[in-house]
């Protein structure tokens, strides 16, 4: 994380906080706090306070990401340079605005399927912001939920132009057999023919893609008769005001609005001289 945070500062600061060095008398102390604004769940807040470490601030007290915060709680509290404080506070900020985001919304779906089905997952995409995907995935976990795949290069993922490119669902699956033994091979389909024959021939995962719930609950059941250790994902068109829909019938519920369209939690950050 060293270097992620190294890089974001380097974004922010630049050749240095000008207006800081203008204003702000160099050996000038501070104390600062971030606040929240909002009721959440909190994520983000051990990256906010290693933003202001990397500068050489202190941090004096801080809340537990997953923790339930209210409006008006303070997450975190730092000692040092006024300039310093200055330098990490708008990183900091949104380091612990979008994970908290992430974290409520993931909580709060995450809540309503296990209402419906208790052991079904949900699940993030890769559609995340570019260079963010590891705190964006970290607070998926810290809502409750699961971070699926982090990339390309851990996990087998069978999709419609892999399908298109092997000459369909069975030679896909053959060649992602022969070529690993020890992953899991996870196909996509988007009907019940080809979820169907991915079953028959071996996928230890099939993700339903743009199905709709009653579809979903219908043919998990049909392809758990053909194997019963067969896990069905569903995925595409699945919103919060649908999600619990998915949840009878699917072990996994994946939905890239987790990541690409949550809505940033409010905090602020308090500043006075020390």
């Amino acid at each position: 994380m060293k270097s992620k945070l190294q890089e974001f500062l380097k974004e922010d600061i630049g050749s240095g906080d000008i207006t800081s060095e203008l204003v702000v008398p160099a050996k000038a102390k501070a104390k600062g706090r971030i606040v929240c604004k909002e009721r959440c769940v909190l994520a983000g807040v051990s990256e906010a306070g290693a933003v202001f470490e990397e500068l050489g601030a202190r941090i004096v007290k801080t809340a537990e990401d997953g923790s339930r915060i209210d409006k008006g709680d303070v997450v975190l509290e730092v000692e040092g340079s006024a300039r310093s404080i200055l330098a990490g506070e708008r990183l900091a900020l949104n380091f612990v605005m979008r994970m908290s985001g992430v974290a409520t919304l993931t909580h709060e779906l995450v809540a309503k399927c296990k209402k419906v089905n208790p052991k079904v997952r949900v699940a993030a995409t890769r559609k995340t912001t570019p260079g963010f995907r590891e705190f964006e995935k970290k607070a998926v976990v810290i809502g409750g939920g699961d971070s699926h795949r982090a990339g390309l290069f851990d996990a087998i993922l069978i999709k419609d132009n892999h399908i298109k490119m092997a000459g369909g669902v069975v030679e896909a699956l053959r060649r992602a057999k022969s070529g690993s033994f020890t992953k899991k091979i996870e196909i996509e389909v988007e009907s019940a023919a080809d979820a169907t024959v991915a079953t028959k021939n071996g996928a230890d995962i099939v993700m339903l893609d743009n199905f709709r719930p009653d579809e979903v609950r219908k043919l998990s059941a049909e392809l758990r008769k053909l194997n019963p250790d067969v896990l069905i994902e569903a995925s595409g068109g699945i919103r919060p005001e649908n999600i619990e829909q998915y949840a009878a019938g699917a072990d996994i519920i994946s939905l890239g609005s987790l990541t690409h369209s949550v809505k940033s939690i409010d905090f602020s950050m308090e500043i006075e001289i020390a």
